[in-house]
C-alpha cells in the first residue's frame, strides 16, 4: 500500500538566504555548527551564510571532501560535540549536506556508524538528530529534502543510510547561491537532477504525486531547456531558478524509487581515489539504461517524450546523449579515466564483461535454479569499459526467468547462494528509498 510523505518545510526563491536567522531561531538553533567545503568558503558563500545567521557560529567545518568519508565524519563529529552546538547548518552540494546528516547521526547515536546502514536494516535504529537546516549551493542532489545520505566507509564500501529522521527540518533553497557556478559543475549536477526525475518516473512503485513531480522536473530541465541555458550562461537567473526547482523536484520524486542508473553510479562512485562526480556518472549511464528498458514502460516513455518536448517516437536515450554532448559531459567512463582494471575480478572478454564465480554455485530466481557451471556470469554488452554493469542471468526469450541487478565493483561481496535469498552486496542504488533494484522476471525497470 503506497504511503505518501511530503516531506519537510522548504523556503524557496531568489534571496531566500536572508530568512536563515529567523528559520534557525524558530527551530531552536541558537549555537549553529556550519558544515561546508573549501570551495564554498573560497567563493565567499560561507561568509554570506555566516552574515545571514546574525550570530557567531559555535563552530565551522569547511573541509568536507567530495563523497564524504566515515573517517572525516568522526573527526567533524568530535568538533561538533566540543563546540557545544545545538544544531547544524549544511551549506554546499550533496557532499556537505550528506556529511552534515552523518555528523548529526554520530553526535546523537552511540553505536558505530555502520550499524545504521540501510542494507542491514539500520533505518529502524535511527532516531532524532540535532535540528539541521540545509542550504544547497548546487542544483542536483536534492539532499536538502532527502531521507538519505551516502558515506564512504572505512571498509571501502559506499554505504547508504535512510530514515525520515535524516531529512533536514528546513530546506532553504536560494537559486542566487548557484549564480556563477562553473559550467562543468552545473552540467554534472543538472544531470543528477534530471536523472532523479526520469528514474523516479520509471520506477514501477505506485506514487502518482511523486511521478507527476518527476515529469515536471524533467520538463524544466530538458523540455524548457533550462539546463542548457544554465550551462551556457552561469548568470542566467531564470535558468538557475528552474534548475534548483528541478533539483528539489527530483528529490521529492525519488521517494518513489530509483533504478539501474543509480545502482551503477554508486558502484563506480566507491572508487574514492578516482574522485568521480556522481552526476557525471549518472549522465553517462542514463542512455544505456534507457535503451535497456526500451519497451518495458511504453506509456511512461511516451509521457517523458511529451514533457521533454521530443517528437513522437523519438529515442530518449539518443536525446540524453545529445544533451550530454551539448553540455560537455564525457561520452564514456573510459573518457572519465576508468578502465576494467578499476574493478577487481572483472575483465573484458571479446568486447563483453565477465565476472568470475566459483563453479557449482547456484542461484534461485523465480523458483528456477541457475547453476554457474562454467564459473562465469556474462554481463550485458556495454561500452562502459568498467566492471560494473547489469547482470543478465538466463536467456532473454519471453517468459524466461531472469535476474537483473547492479553489482558493486567489489568481489568480496560474492558469497555462496542459497535457494531462498541472494546474500550478494548489490549496489542497491540510492538506498534513501530502501529499494533493492532487482527485477525478477518482470518487465518494468527497478521492480524490487
Amino acid at each position: 500500500m503506497p504511503v505518501f510523505n511530503y516531506l519537510t518545510q522548504c523556503v524557496f526563491d531568489a534571496g531566500a538566504l536572508k530568512q536563515l536567522a529567523g528559520l534557525a531561531k524558530a527551530r531552536g538553533i541558537t549555537r549553529p555548527f556550519i558544515v561546508s567545503d573549501a570551495g564554498i568558503k573560497a567563493s565567499g558563500i560561507l561568509g554570506r551564510v555566516e552574515d545571514a545567521l546574525g550570530v557567531a557560529p559555535a563552530g565551522v567545518f569547511a573541509e568536507t571532501v567530495p563523497n564524504p568519508t566515515e573517517t572525516q565524519t568522526r573527526s567533524a563529529t568530535a568538533l561538533y560535540k566540543a563546540s557545544g552546538a545545538d544544531g547544524i547548518i549544511a551549506v554546499g552540494g550533496g557532499s556537505s549536506m550528506d556529511h552534515a546528516k552523518a555528523i548529526g547521526l554520530m553526535a546523537s547515536h552511540s553505536e558505530p556508524l555502520e550499524t545504521y546502514a540501510a542494507i542491514i536494516g539500520g533505518a529502524k535504529k535511527i532516531g532524532k538528530i540535532p535540528p539541521l537546516i540545509a542550504v544547497p549551493t548546487t542544483a542536483g542532489t536534492g539532499s536538502e529534502v532527502s531521507v538519505g545520505m551516502v558515506i564512504i566507509m572505512e571498509n571501502g564500501r559506499k554505504e547508504t543510510f535512510a530514515s525520515p529522521n535524516l531529512i533536514p527540518v528546513v530546506a532553504l533553497c536560494d537559486p542566487d547561491l548557484t549564480l556563477g557556478l562553473p559550467a562543468g559543475l552545473t552540467a554534472a549536477t543538472g544531470m543528477d537532477a534530471l536523472t532523479h526525475c526520469i528514474e523516479a518516473v520509471l520506477t514501477p512503485s505506485v506514487n502518482p504525486p511523486a511521478e507527476g513531480i518527476g515529469y515536471d522536473g524533467a520538463h524544466r530541465a530538458f523540455g524548457m531547456g533550462m539546463l542548457k541555458r544554465a550551462v551556457k550562461d552561469g548568470s542566467d537567473a531564470e535558468a538557475r531558478w528552474h534548475m534548483m526547482m528541478a533539483s528539489y523536484e527530483g528529490a521529492l520524486a525519488f521517494v518513489k524509487g530509483l533504478g539501474g542508473v543509480h545502482a551503477l553510479s554508486h558502484a563506480a562512485g566507491r572508487l574514492h581515489e578516482k574522485k568521480l562526480h556522481h552526476g557525471t556518472l549518472n549522465a553517462v549511464f542514463l542512455p544505456h539504461i534507457l535503451r535497456f528498458h526500451q519497451g518495458a514502460a511504453d506509456e511512461k516513455y511516451l509521457r517523458l517524450r511529451q514533457v521533454m518536448g521530443l517528437k513522437a517516437g523519438a529515442d530518449l536515450a539518443d536525446a540524453i546523449q545529445d544533451l550530454n554532448g551539448a553540455i560537455g559531459i564525457p561520452k564514456s567512463l573510459s573518457a572519465m579515466g576508468l578502465a576494467a582494471s578499476d574493478a577487481p575480478g572483472i575483465e573484458a572478454v571479446d568486447g563483453r564483461l565477465s565476472f568470475e564465480l566459483k563453479p557449482g554455485h547456484v542461484l534461485a530466481v523465480n523458483g528456477a535454479k541457475w547453476p554457474f557451471l562454467d564459473g562465469t556470469l556474462e554481463l550485458l554488452p556495454t561500452q562502459m569499459n568498467l566492471g560494473v554493469a547489469l547482470l543478465n542471468l538466463g536467456r532473454r526469450e519471453p517468459g524466461t526467468a531472469r535476474l537483473e541487478a547492479a553489482v558493486l565493483a567489489n568481489t568480496e561481496a560474492l558469497k555462496e547462494y542459497t535457494r531462498d535469498r541472494v546474500p550478494l552486496d548489490w549496489a542497491m542504488a540510492q538506498m534513501n528509498l530502501g529499494n533493492a533494484l532487482l527485477t525478477l522476471g518482470g518487465r518494468e525497470p527497478g521492480t524490487a
